[in-house]
């Protein structure tokens, strides 16, 4: 059989025997070089370009951080900032402990969160499965836009309408609190969790569907048992994504909680976030003094917090993919 009549089989055994036996390779089977190659090795090394910028530049923050905030402690005992009691911006008699701001931080992202996640989920479990397409389409956009609002209009609401709502139905002692915090953070964080929580459950194959109801499972015990255990990565990021702007979030919180500076795990209390009181006293703080410092120690907290959650999020979205293959 002549060389023009075989078939691909041989021809590709033909090719790798010559790649085994190092013989040159004949020019019928040599591949010109097509321009969109060069595109995409252009595209991959500009893609490599931006993704070590942002390695800098997440290096050059931490390293700001701990310029501005260590220096802090040469002042302030560890001890005291870690485990002290009262923050208080007194020239006399400063004090300078971080446990009331922890504990605010943690009451308001905690309490987002728990109301958030449940009503988000379900809500992408409807937008994804049960919804009609035409109602899809008007839900979805709808979220989405949710997420484009400013936050300082989010603080807005929280301050005029939710304060009056919250005291009124639980007659809370102070107006605003942890809980109008929690209320309003919750409307923030859930459109994200909506969002990409849908785009998870919607990227599951349609095949897992199609053996489910094979096997005589319902419409619930489909979604539940195989499509939600499946999308459950990407169900993960989009809370952890969640819980990263609630713990960031500033500007809402600032007028939503009170900015009282207590050690309280009372929800109905004010409170004060380490956000917030960043927000509220760099802009007046002396330059190069104790102050300023230990508001950079307060956001080199923040930011090994958030760093401790999105290695928290990767180490679970690697378990639930082993448990998944």
């Amino acid at each position: 059989m002549k060389a023009e009549g075989r078939l691909p089989s041989q021809a590709f055994f033909s090719f790798k025997a010559l790649r085994v036996l190092d013989l040159p390779m004949p020019r019928s089977l040599v591949r010109k070089r097509r321009p969109s190659n060069i595109i995409e090795r252009g595209i991959e090394g500009l893609l490599l370009i931006f993704a070590c910028t942002s390695v800098v530049i997440l290096v050059m923050i931490f390293i700001f951080l701990f310029g501005e905030g260590i220096p802090a402690f040469r002042e302030i005992s560890p001890v005291e900032f870690f485990l002290g009691t009262v923050w208080q911006v007194n020239p006399t008699e400063p004090s300078f402990g971080i446990l009331p701001l922890l504990a605010g931080t943690t009451l308001v992202t905690t309490g987002a969160m728990i109301i958030a996640v449940p009503l988000s989920l379900m809500c992408a479990v409807y937008v994804a499965e049960v919804a009609h397409p035409i109602s899809k389409e008007i839900t979805k956009p709808f979220v989405e836009l949710l997420a484009g609002i400013p936050s300082v209009v989010y603080g807005f609401i929280a301050l005029t309408v939710l304060a009056d709502v919250t005291h009124q139905l639980f007659g809370t002692t102070h107006r605003l609190n942890a809980l109008n915090g929690a209320l309003i953070l919750a409307v923030m964080v859930a459109p994200t969790i909506i969002s990409i929580s849908e785009d998870a459950i919607t990227s599951v194959p349609r095949e897992y569907r199609e053996a489910a109801y094979a096997l005589g499972a319902d419409k619930w015990e489909t979604t539940s048992k195989v499509v939600f255990p499946a999308a459950l990565s990407g169900i993960m990021v989009s809370i952890m994504l969640g819980l990263g702007r609630a713990i960031g979030e500033t500007m809402a919180v600032l007028m939503a909680t009170g900015n009282a500076p207590l050690l309280t795990f009372d929800i109905l209390s004010s409170v004060q976030t380490m956000t917030a009181v960043i927000a509220i006293e760099m802009g007046e703080v002396t330059f190069g003094s104790t102050h300023f410092q230990a508001l950079f120690a307060v956001g080199l907290v923040l930011l090994v917090i958030t760093f401790f959650v999105n290695l928290a999020a990767e180490f679970l979205l690697s378990k639930f993919r082993s448990m998944r293959y």
